[in-house]
């Protein structure tokens, strides 16, 4: 059973692409490969076919995967979310407490998120951390070294 997943357009927007890449360009190229090592002979000792018939087991399987979670994907109406408090999509300026630093995320879906550009998940440790919270509050926030306390200096979207 998959679960419904938000994501932003353009997360979707890659999922879809991804999706039709694997389906229209990588499926026919594998079919080709298998065709090619299937003309080269015995099958039983053929390495090539046999790589190919798993590369086109990973493919289909990926393909699979990607098709559920495209029917099980929902987009965030940005519209009618709350910029009062932490939601997905909030863009979310912090103070860390112990040591002044500021830094800026916005939370998005766990297929989305990408920490090098900023975007971190709702499901990771600091987003659930935030999530619900206001800006001026403290969030205690648990990872694997301990606790870390952030105050919500902004939200935005």
């Amino acid at each position: 059973m998959s679960t419904i997943t938000y994501y932003t357009p353009e997360g979707l927007k890659k999922l879809q692409d991804e999706l039709n890449q694997l389906k229209n360009v990588e499926r026919p190229n594998i079919s080709k490969q298998i065709a090619e090592a299937r003309e080269k002979g015995d099958l039983s000792e053929n390495a090539e076919y046999d790589a190919a018939k798993d590369a086109q087991g990973m493919l289909e399987l990926r393909i699979s995967k990607l098709e559920d979670m495209v029917s099980n994907a929902r987009l965030v109406d940005e519209s009618k979310l709350d910029s009062s408090k932490v939601l997905i999509l909030s863009k979310v300026t912090l103070k860390n407490v112990s040591t002044k630093q500021m830094v800026t995320y916005t939370l998005v879906a766990e297929n989305e998120a990408d920490l090098k550009s900023g975007k971190i998940s709702v499901s990771s440790p600091i987003g659930k951390g935030l999530l619900g919270k206001k800006k001026g509050e403290i969030a205690d926030i648990t990872i694997p070294s301990g606790i870390i306390q952030f105050e919500i200096m902004e939200i935005s979207r």
